[in-house]
């Protein structure tokens, strides 16, 4: 091993799917190191195999939409074998692999690559990945981590052609890891409890930055049944408010970024000593910038106050976490009817419009009936705000996880693919495309599918 500071490469892998568009995509996280690592004095590179802006597209302008989002490259791919059943056509989202290949061999070689990895049912994507960069790089050391790791080790040990898997927090350990890999030591001057400490993610490593990420607080107070939050991030910590708002006008002044979007479970926790401050001094730099929440607000949080600042601060494509208005059934007990029609009304009177707010509806909950998915969708239309399905993904270490399994008529113990949303896996007639249809046509105009995993 050579004590010479080292050339860390990170890759964000492909999406293989049979649905995928860049609803705000990116791997925070991943930069975030990338970003520690480089504050070290060691060489970094970046290839995003997701990259909508690669050089060799000859026309990155058909890939931005409004506010940042736009659909990847697409390319056709032949479906797994746990897949065949299924008759829909299942693709490759990004860069072609040439490009890949060519990207990796105009590098220097690196010392260690650092994968991370996301959607437990997207591994063939990181399969693909590391076959690519092991054809051009086949003795450097390569360390997966991510979501899917996390969640489903076993799994990415047995199929995962990777040399060092990082189940914990990537930033207490990234440079114990480098050091056993390389014998690089370096002087560490970040502590992992205070977030401030950390350097802004390196979102300049992009070939282009259409929007900025932005994580307030890393964890969520709230336990809801389908989700990983608490698995994945147990505890809570947060930035300052000063470092999140020299955050945003960082990136806004030197790179010319309008579009922000917080990466939040619980945006609005604790509102009067956090959101509210923040909200007011975004608003005193009359900024011509716009916020987007795809991980959706909670309802309950939403006061007339919190209504109008975010409405002034320049909030767009609100999302807010319904789930279901079917409010004596639930499968938690965050919000009620009345709190909900309570901050539909907020929000209006503060000056949002119905295509500015959209409620998250999840369709394919265990035991769900379609009578109260068809009533949700009518009620929050009704409401005048835009009814958006969210496919529900049974996850490992979640409180439903073992009525998921129980229900599912697939074996998603022990094959993720199987907990593909689109699959509707906790239905015992599996795949239901013409339920979904008639989802869509009852909503008409009024409903959206955003499918971001």
């Amino acid at each position: 091993m050579s004590a010479h500071s080292p050339h860390i490469l990170f890759v964000n892998p492909w999406i293989h799917d049979f649905a995928a568009f860049d609803f705000w995509a990116r791997p925070l996280g991943l930069l975030q190191l990338a970003a520690m690592v480089r504050s070290h004095g060691m060489s970094v590179s970046y290839i995003d195999c997701l990259n909508r802006f690669h050089p060799k597209d000859m026309q990155p302008s058909k890939k931005r939409y409004r506010h940042g989002r736009g659909p990847y490259l697409k390319t056709k791919i032949s479906k797994p074998k746990a897949l065949q059943s299924t008759t829909r056509q299942y693709s490759r989202y990004g860069i072609l692999p040439d490009w890949l290949i060519q990207d990796l061999k105009s590098l220097e070689q690196p010392d260690v690559i650092m994968l991370t990895s996301f959607m437990t049912y997207w591994y063939p994507g990181v399969q693909e990945t590391i076959a690519c960069i092991r054809s051009v790089f086949k003795e450097v050391p390569i360390v997966l981590g991510g979501i899917y790791v996390r969640l489903c080790l076993d799994h990415a040990k047995t199929y995962m052609d990777a040399d060092y898997f990082e189940i914990g927090q990537g930033e207490a350990s990234i440079f114990s890891i480098i050091e056993q890999l390389t014998g690089f030591k370096a002087t560490i001057d970040i502590d992992v409890t205070n977030l401030d400490t950390l350097p802004y993610p390196a979102w300049d490593l992009q070939s282009s930055i259409p929007f900025i990420p932005l994580l307030t607080t890393r964890g969520c107070p709230f336990r809801c049944s389908y989700c990983a939050s608490g698995f994945l991030e147990p505890n809570i910590r947060r930035h300052s408010i000063a470092h999140v708002l020299d955050e945003i006008l960082f990136w806004h002044q030197a790179y010319g970024v309008c579009d922000f979007v917080f990466y939040d479970d619980a945006l609005l926790y604790q509102s009067e000593t956090y959101a509210v401050p923040l909200f007011e001094k975004i608003i005193q730099k009359q900024l011509p910038i716009r916020f987007h929440t795809p991980n959706a607000i909670h309802i309950r949080e939403i006061t007339p106050k919190i209504a109008f600042l975010m409405f002034k601060a320049g909030f767009k494509n609100l999302r807010m976490g319904l789930e279901t208005t079917d409010f004596e059934h639930r499968i938690d007990q965050k919000l009620t009817y009345n709190e909900f029609e309570q901050a539909v009304q907020y929000l209006k009177q503060a000056g949002f419009k119905r295509d500015d707010m959209g409620a998250y509806l999840m369709i394919g909950l265990p035991g769900q009936k379609k009578e109260t998915i068809i009533e949700s969708i009518d009620q929050v239309s009704n409401s005048g705000i835009q009814p958006i399905l969210a496919y529900y993904t049974p996850i490992p270490h979640t409180k439903l996880w073992a009525e998921a399994v129980g229900c599912s008529p697939f074996d998603i113990s022990n094959e993720p693919l199987f907990t593909n949303n689109t699959l509707f896996p906790c239905q015992k007639n599996g795949l239901d495309w013409q339920i979904l249809y008639e989802y869509k046509q009852h909503a008409g105009k009024g409903l959206n599918v955003e499918n971001a995993h």
